[in-house]
């Protein structure tokens, strides 16, 4: 085994050897992988050997694409049989809001380039026999669906990766990983110690265990999962005779289930509601080729679906019961990308679905190790989307709920109760008990919406129960004034003699003055967007940032990346350390003079402007910023006094009919004034002239800031793409986003996000479509539940297009 290495890779299952071949593929042949035992001695093998392009988030399902394509290019380096089978498959609705999920699979598939088609019952049977047509509504056909063998994918991944120069050794047990002062890794093993610049943990099962050893607590938790193989059956030896042809596969999602031909009989898994964890707390190390004791009459509710809907299993005998452990994230997406604090520590695990999404797993890891970008927009995958508030408790409750409905229908509005609440503010109680609606970001409550004595949400696809409560939160902004809590922000301090320099050289925008605020978009070296904060100038305090509550641990990752060496700038994530209220409306600044005894008046305190003041007897950062459009101011408040400040506002304000919003109304109220959202409208896939920021980009600052080359190049390019705001002729539902734009016959684009603008009474779709189209204003369309809805760009804002209120 060789003492140093560019690269070592942990774990041999097939995420990674899929890692080890990309990173050899892309001319780093300096790695090697280790493996404690042969090659896919963990879950790997037991696999139920699936693969599938679908996915929730559409960014993902492109690496599934693209790692379904890949298998045709290792094994002819390799000279290893995959044996993919690519036979297609069913998706199968038994309910119409089944369908109508479905329906939207369908539209991604349009701009995604995946081949889907909604068919009814009776043409899904007459492609897969085995159902029964009178249990379901109807069907999608994927042309991309089908199986493989786990054992050949892996060594073929492995044996591509030997030819291009990588080494692979087996029977080679991590014991520890200890960091030197030089930055490089020891990896301590049975055999001896290999130094290596980067460390990557693929560890599959054991991935908490090799985490553990560098001070990390992964939100992984492994669980029983259990297929059955059934002996020959009649049908299929039928059903191949005649069409020379397999049994496609099919997924019964409200069955639970998921099958596909074995040899001679079937195959048929389930992830059922009375699941099981697997060594919740320490994975034991000597586990290999084991197999777990099945328990049939945990999935026997989920196998009594699965007769009733494929009728021919009742005739069939059992031959064999699978029952091993593989590893979930809390949202079930994979984990990957760099740790934030240990630079050179890599994680690629939690992926359960890895003949899927292994391949895509080892392309942006590879990509993001030797380009510094991953390539691709994986935020879905990334493992900064977690802090240290995913527990292992919460991990745990998390992951269960995540299994138990791995084929359930999530709605819109739907928000899912377990581990939960674990992260609140301190005026949690007093919203409840206004009759806040909770959802999370990044663990902490926030409210959604407020409903009366009696009314909650009733989960649809289509405007629902909480329409007409939303529509009086926005009547209360636009009409007189409302009250929000806005402590899901991140917010950052910054201080140090070198901070504004180093704003100056992050930011793309112009340093605001002191007592000031601008908005601030945060580029890439390739120009494109990492983020968009509010930068505030304290003057004697440091700086202010506020960002996207959710992309909290991402952020810090990159600022901490870029920090001086010599110590001359300090940044702190606030996190709850600070907490926020808000509020917005033509009556706001009444609320605000008598809640103060500052000067607030437009002349003192103008549009932008950031001080210190008190509310009440509680101390405040008071910014005049709303992202509600209206007139409004943001208020920072450390959580001891958020109470008295809350009911300083709200008394202050009877007298102006003040009144409680949550994050839904403030939705309806951003797209009034077309205003975007990081994860949605803004990702690291756009450039700031795509996304409609180039107007807060400082291209002539003196300043060389990060990304200035390639902002400068995407400005004089014209990019590809251009952000606009649409007006949907809408039944009675409205986008969530990734809807497909419809403009000449044609998929031209996509939605990133919309919804019902209530006090404009239009429905409103945000999304891209290419420059060549982005100033016409008619001839859109926009899919949205199987139907095409005309749809017209809105370039002026629906509200106060002249900011006239804003800045009033």
């Amino acid at each position: 085994m060789k003492s140093h290495a560019k690269v070592v890779v942990i774990g041999g299952g097939v995420v990674g050897c899929s890692v080890l071949f990309h990173l050899a593929r892309h001319g780093w042949t300096d790695v090697v992988l280790l493996e404690r035992d042969e090659l896919t001695s963990g879950s790997t093998w037991h696999a139920a050997g699936g693969m599938h392009t679908i996915n929730g988030d559409p960014n993902v399902a492109k690496l599934q694409k693209y790692t379904i394509s890949l298998y045709k290019e290792i094994e002819e380096l390799s000279g290893q049989a995959t044996g993919v089978h690519l036979t297609g498959g069913v998706l199968l609705a038994a309910t119409e809001a089944r369908l109508d999920w479905l329906r939207g699979v369908v539209a991604k598939g349009r701009y995604l380039g995946i081949d889907l088609e909604v068919i009814s019952p009776k043409e899904a049977a007459e492609l897969m026999p085995l159902l029964d047509p009178r249990q379901f509504v109807g069907a999608v056909r994927n042309k991309e669906d089908g199986h493989l063998d786990p054992s050949g994918v892996t060594h073929a991944y492995a044996k591509a990766a030997r030819k291009l120069g990588a080494e692979v050794e087996r029977f080679t047990k991590v014991e520890d990983i200890v960091r030197r002062a030089d930055g490089m890794w020891r990896v301590i093993t049975n055999k001896g110690e290999v130094v290596a610049e980067h460390v990557v943990n693929a560890g599959g099962l054991w991935a908490r265990e090799v985490g553990r050893m560098v001070g990390l607590e992964l939100p992984v938790l492994a669980m029983e999962h259990m297929y059955l193989i059934t002996e020959d059956m009649p049908e299929v030896a039928a059903w191949n005779a005649r069409t020379g042809t397999e049994i496609m596969h099919a997924v019964d999602f409200d069955g639970e289930l998921y099958l596909r031909q074995e040899r001679g009989g079937m195959l048929m898994g389930t992830y059922e509601k009375a699941n099981k964890p697997w060594s919740e707390f320490q994975t034991p190390w000597n586990f290999g080729h084991e197999l777990l004791a099945p328990d049939i009459d945990r999935i026997a509710p989920s196998l009594e679906v699965g007769f009733r809907h494929f009728p021919a299993f009742e005739k069939t005998g059992i031959k064999q019961i699978i029952n091993g452990p593989f590893t979930f994230a809390p949202d079930g997406n994979p984990l990957v990308g760099p740790v934030r604090g240990l630079p050179g520590f890599w994680v690629a695990c939690g992926v359960m679905a890895g003949f899927s999404q292994g391949g895509g797993v080892g392309l942006a890891l590879s990509n993001w190790m030797i380009e510094g970008d991953p390539g691709a927009d994986i935020w879905a995958m990334d493992v900064a989307r977690y802090g240290d508030w995913a527990t292992m408790a919460y991990t745990n409750a998390k992951v269960r709920e995540n299994y138990s409905r791995r084929f359930s229908i999530r709605f819109p509005n739907e928000e899912l109760p377990a581990g939960r609440p674990l992260k609140t503010t301190p005026v949690y109680d007093l919203l409840s008990a206004k009759g806040a609606q909770w959802g999370v970001a990044y663990g902490l409550e926030v409210p959604l919406w407020y409903a009366p004595a009696g009314v909650e949400d009733e989960f649809s696809w289509r405007r629902s129960s909480d329409f007409t409560h939303v529509a009086n939160e926005v009547k209360t902004v636009r009409t007189g004034v409302g009250l929000s809590e806005i402590s899901s922000f991140a917010k950052y301090r910054v201080t140090g003699e070198g901070a504004a320099a180093w704003l100056d050289r992050l930011l793309a925008c112009k340093l605001p003055k002191p007592g000031r605020m601008t908005l601030a978009p945060m580029l890439k070296e390739d120009g494109r967007l990492i983020g968009d904060f509010t930068l505030a100038n304290l003057g004697g305090d440091g700086w202010f940032l506020a960002g996207s509550g959710v992309a909290e641990q991402y952020h810090m990752r990159w600022f901490e990346k870029h920090l001086p060496d010599e110590g001359s700038v300090r940044i702190e994530a606030l996190g709850q350390k600070l907490t926020g209220l808000s509020i917005a409306g033509p009556k706001a600044r009444d609320v605000l003079a008598k809640a103060t005894r500052w000067d607030v008046s437009n002349a003192a305190f103008p549009f932008m402007a950031i001080a210190r003041m008190d509310m009440g007897m509680a101390p405040c950062l008071v910014g005049r910023v709303s992202y509600t459009g209206d007139l409004g101011y943001e208020m920072w408040v450390a959580p001891e006094y958020q109470r008295a400040a809350f009911q300083t506002l709200m008394a202050a304000g009877e007298e102006f009919g003040i009144g409680l919003f949550g994050s839904r109304a403030l939705n309806a109220l951003r797209l009034e004034k077309n205003y975007g959202s990081w994860a949605r409208e803004y990702r690291p896939i756009y450039g700031p002239l795509e996304a409609g920021l180039d107007r807060f980009v400082a291209y002539g600052k003196e300043a060389d800031f990060i990304g200035k080359a390639g902002a400068l190049a995407e400005r004089k390019q014209g990019g590809k793409l251009r952000l606009r705001a649409f007006i949907v002729d809408a039944d009675d539902a409205d986008v969530i986003g990734d809807e497909p734009i419809w403009f000449g016959g044609a998929v031209r684009g996509w939605v990133t996000s919309g919804g019902y603008a209530h006090h404009s009474k239009k429905s409103v779709a945000v999304g891209y479509v290419p420059k060549e189209i982005a100033e016409e204003s008619d001839g859109f369309e926009i899919e949205l539940l199987g139907k095409r809805h005309a749809a017209r760009i809105q370039a002026a804002p629906l509200f106060d297009a002249n900011f006239e209120r804003m800045r009033g």
